[in-house]
């Protein structure tokens, strides 16, 4: 079923989970513009926990929505490492039950840049996966799970950039908490390279690509290729009151286990499809005026 039909009078329900989360909360704020036909079920934990399956049933065969879009996960790399089990619980069992409730519907499900290994960067949707932790193999679980179906969208994006509810959930506010708390000084590396994406373009993105009804991998994000030391340089323009000096460095500097270095995305397939292009970081920045 399509989630915008022809006859106006129907308002399809579309559930978003994670909607307390960064692109959970931009897609449920910008749905009145996107999808505008649609109702949203915003789901929070406060609502009913993803991990109780019979009330995850019980609510969907109450609600009968006509599409789900997962974005509820553990995304903390540390996070996912030091507990494997409840990762798989929450990124892969939870999806999957999701995939199997949505068997006729659409699903969309969010994955990760960090299912390569970044060795090679530019990654197209047909390239090998080749996860570094255990947070990229649930992920990698999971996009298997949800490809099953061939009405299902799994969509790779990477780090957002915007304003959370929390403060703490987009890349942009994780950096500049960071740099008040160091105040002398940061290293940030020059051989590290994501495609960042200013999280309003994900959900445009997103929207469009669940009213044209794709199936499939697509990758949404940026359209440039940026170090983490050039990021924080271009955000360090934007914030006057931060006096943090930036020191250049390598991820061999990092003590901790084996970093994924070029995760950028090749974005040409969903560029092609798009009704607007998806812009590079510093674009982006260059013609916004929210305060990031």
């Amino acid at each position: 079923m399509a989630i915008l039909p022809g006859d106006s009078s129907i308002e399809p329900l579309v559930w978003v989970t994670g909607a307390n989360g960064l692109i959970g909360n931009y897609l449920v704020q910008t749905a009145p513009r996107f999808a505008p036909r649609c109702r949203i079920r915003a789901l929070r934990r406060a609502d009913f926990d993803l991990l109780d399956f019979a009330a995850v049933r019980r609510e969907f065969a109450k609600d009968q929505p006509q599409a789900i879009i997962h974005c509820a996960a553990i995304t903390n790399v540390a996070d996912a490492q030091k507990n494997p089990e409840l990762a798989k619980r929450v990124n892969v069992e939870v999806t999957k039950l999701l995939a199997e409730l949505a068997a006729e519907i659409q699903l969309v499900f969010f994955s990760t840049d960090l299912v390569f290994d970044g060795r090679q960067g530019n990654y197209q949707e047909t390239d090998p996966v080749h996860p570094l932790h255990v947070y990229g193999e649930t992920k990698v679980a999971a996009e298997h799970v949800v490809l099953q179906n061939l009405r299902h969208l799994v969509v790779r994006t990477t780090i957002n950039a915007g304003i959370s509810a929390s403060g703490t959930r987009a890349f942009n506010e994780q950096l500049r908490r960071s740099f008040k708390q160091t105040g002398d000084g940061m290293k940030l590396f020059t051989d590290e390279f994501r495609s960042p994406i200013p999280v309003e373009e994900t959900a445009r993105a997103v929207w469009e690509l669940l009213r044209q009804q794709r199936s499939g991998i697509y990758h949404v994000a940026g359209a440039e290729r940026l170090s983490r030391w050039q990021i924080g340089q271009m955000l360090l323009h934007r914030w006057p009151e931060i006096t943090t000096k930036i020191e250049s460095g390598v991820a061999a500097d990092f003590p901790g286990p084996p970093r994924a270095l070029d995760t950028s995305l090749n974005v040409s397939k969903v560029q092609n499809i798009l009704s607007a292009p998806l812009p590079g970081f510093s674009e982006w920045l260059a013609r916004t005026n929210i305060c990031v």
